[in-house]
């Protein structure tokens, strides 16, 4: 069962997290979460050049609402401050509570914006990618992610077991968004729903959809 379980899960990694990248912009903007590493990612970005504007997105969320006292958006911030970015070169929105209201929010912070790029969670990258149609038309947007391995780089924060549960809850959200309006379309292939079957099988089901303001 444990062979299956950790095969399926990284079917639902690396499936998730594929077609990452970035391109020159007018900023790079994080979907912020429990993964400081993804801040640390999108400095680097900053620092090489890709886009001269941080945008931080995010107040609390599933993992984060425990976690931390204060907005995510702020803790990235001081990240991003420790990280040498300069404190004129970043804005902060900081009531988003899921990847839709990320990419509104923003839009309604920065709407003259044109091109970003939007950096995640790997396991998050699809997800983004399919909201961001809906949320924000028109934009030229890329999708990037720090590039962790399942399982040996999982966060601390949610460990094996809650990555794998995300997942499962990722890829429900994929099936049922699309009719809510939240996200585009997309096609899952057969054997990634398998794994997602399997998962939910093996007792996965804890951030399964159970209302319909989830995000």
């Amino acid at each position: 069962m444990y062979s299956l379980t950790m095969a399926a899960s990284q079917r639902l990694w690396q499936y998730l997290s594929a077609n990452r990248n970035h391109a020159y912009c007018e900023a790079v903007i994080i979907c912020c979460s429990y993964d400081l590493r993804v801040c640390d990612y999108a400095c680097n970005l900053i620092q090489q050049g890709v886009a001269p504007l941080l945008i931080l997105s995010g107040d609390t969320g599933n993992w984060t609402r425990h976690l931390w006292s204060v907005p995510e958006a702020h803790i990235f911030r001081e990240r991003a401050l420790q990280n040498g970015i300069a404190p004129d070169a970043i804005l902060i929105e900081d009531q988003a509570t899921n990847f839709g209201e990320n990419i509104a929010f923003v839009r309604r912070l920065a709407p003259t914006l044109e091109r970003v790029t939007f950096v995640t969670k790997p396991n998050s990258v699809l997800r983004v990618r399919l909201t961001i149609p809906v949320q924000w038309p028109g934009v030229m947007a890329f999708v990037d992610a720090p590039p962790l391995s399942f399982p040996e780089e999982v966060s601390n924060v949610v460990g094996i077991l809650g990555a794998i549960d995300e997942m499962v809850g990722d890829v429900d959200r994929i099936l049922k968004y699309p009719a809510r309006g939240y996200q585009a379309p997309h096609e899952l292939p057969a054997e990634i729903l398998e794994s997602w079957q399997t998962l939910k099988q093996a007792g996965f089901k804890n951030h399964l959809l159970r209302c319909s303001s989830e995000g």
